[in-house]
């Protein structure tokens, strides 16, 4: 047995010996010791939803213990035990009331930290230790600065710091050799997008009939509608993007609509053709042009194993002509969104759609930010932190390439390793790459 949903009562009789993944969420006080009796095999352990305040000191006798989720639970403090679990590397306390993380509570293993929905106002040195720290999820807390000891996180490649009190960002944060996707949408470094506002139009709820779900993220849920504004027109097809509201682990909702409206329109952007209006839940919405059936996901989002990586289907392959069309199109969007000031935070495979013919569309600005006007010169740390996405990206493309194109892949690659340099000041603009791609195709 590997994974089970659980009862406490399937976990007191013993039922559960051997297996690897525990999930329990039954209105726990206290932690119950006889999760103990799996201390052979439990790897990953899930207590969200619960009522707990504490773990217990001896914590470290589930010795294979990798990953533990206490969200949605009563924490104000991040347990100083989880550094006694040698093998942890993800732990995640959303939604809890933690106001302090003290330094022995961090260990320097972690790959994956999710603190986000807290009310933590100050990060200990102690983080800047984690140099295989690869994750670390910060939205929704009271942060106005990072420790500068997190120079030594020189594996982190993505970064959620949305909805918290940051003035400025550290410039030192923006040259860690491997950070590639950073939110800090909904602090005051991130207030006014560069360019106006464009006008939209208004879609009222009662002119849509809502269809099937088409994707849920953690922002709001998106459906397939019919809009018909008056019985005499035949209606047309669209997608409508409900918001959840509340704060997420990317930020704001209102953040992402205000970068899509940005965003305007592009056409590798899955772009607005107005805002929702007379919800009955007074709940805020867009409306976006409806992509034909034709296109799919490029790639699933990661996991618990793969971190911060997209995940393909097994033998997923791509012809050069298609990896050619996507990595134009893509660089151009970056291209497009960079000019106004866009940092869309979330450039990946799992968030493109594309057809195996050609085409594709890039979606999904829960994670963008706008960020300050005077860092959009010659040299612009945000863009290069996108490029380096993008570099994640066409990386994926090159593994998974049919073979047979070996004479165009040696420049391909030397491009891609440009993409993904470490000093951020190397990588080439997103125009530089359109050039350099367009002349491939010719």
């Amino acid at each position: 047995m590997t994974t089970t949903t659980a009862t406490l009562a399937a976990l007191r009789s013993g039922q559960l010996k051997g297996i690897t993944r525990l999930d329990l969420a039954c209105g726990l006080q206290e932690f119950p010791r006889e999760i103990f009796e799996l201390s052979d095999t439990l790897e990953v352990l899930n207590l969200s939803g619960n009522m707990l305040s504490e773990l217990p000191d001896d914590l470290s006798r589930l010795s294979k213990l990798r990953v533990i989720f206490c969200s949605d639970n009563r924490f104000t403090q991040l347990p100083e035990v989880l550094s006694s679990c040698v093998h942890l590397e993800m732990v995640g306390f959303k939604a809890n009331t933690i106001q302090e993380v003290v330094p022995a509570a961090i260990s320097p293993g972690l790959r994956w930290l999710i603190l986000t929905d807290n009310q933590i106002s100050a990060l200990p040195d102690s983080i800047g230790n984690c140099a295989r720290l690869q994750k670390l999820m910060l939205a929704g807390n009271q942060l106005a600065e990072l420790p500068e000891a997190m120079r030594g996180c020189v594996g982190l490649e993505l970064l959620r710091i949305s909805a918290n009190r940051f003035k400025a960002l550290p410039e030192w944060l923006l040259q860690l050799p491997r950070l590639t996707w950073l939110a800090f949408g909904g602090n005051p470094v991130s207030a006014v997008p560069h360019a106006p506002r464009p006008a939209v139009a208004r879609f009222h709820w009662g002119d849509l009939v809502l269809g099937e779900k088409l994707g849920e993220g953690a922002s709001g849920v998106i459906h397939k509608a019919h809009w018909q504004p008056s019985p005499q027109e035949a209606g047309h097809p669209v997608a409508v993007k409900l918001f959840k509201g509340a704060v997420t682990s990317d930020g704001f909702p209102a953040e992402e609509m205000a970068a899509c409206l940005a965003a305007g329109n592009h056409s590798h952007l899955i772009g607005v053709i107005g805002e929702l209006t007379g919800h009955p839940a007074g709940s805020t919405g867009l409306v976006m042009p409806w992509v034909e059936p034709g296109f799919r996901s490029l790639a699933g989002p990661p996991n618990l194993a793969t971190c911060t990586r997209d995940i393909y289907d097994d033998g997923q392959r791509f012809s050069l002509p298609l990896v050619l069309d996507l990595a134009k199109g893509l660089a151009a969007v970056g291209e497009h969104l960079h000019a106004r000031g866009i940092s869309h935070g979330d450039f990946y495979a799992h968030n493109v759609l594309y057809r195996p013919e050609g085409g594709c569309y890039l979606g999904d600005f829960g994670a963008a930010s706008f960020y300050p006007s005077q860092a959009s010169g010659s040299t612009n740390p945000f863009e290069a932190l996108e490029v380096r996405a993008f570099g994640c990206l066409l990386g994926e493309l090159l593994e998974r390439i049919e073979p047979d194109h070996e004479a165009l892949l040696p420049s391909l690659k030397a491009l891609q390793l440009r993409c993904v340099a470490p000093v951020a000041a190397s990588r080439p603009r997103f125009a530089e790459l359109v050039a350099a791609i367009d002349s491939l195709l010719h």
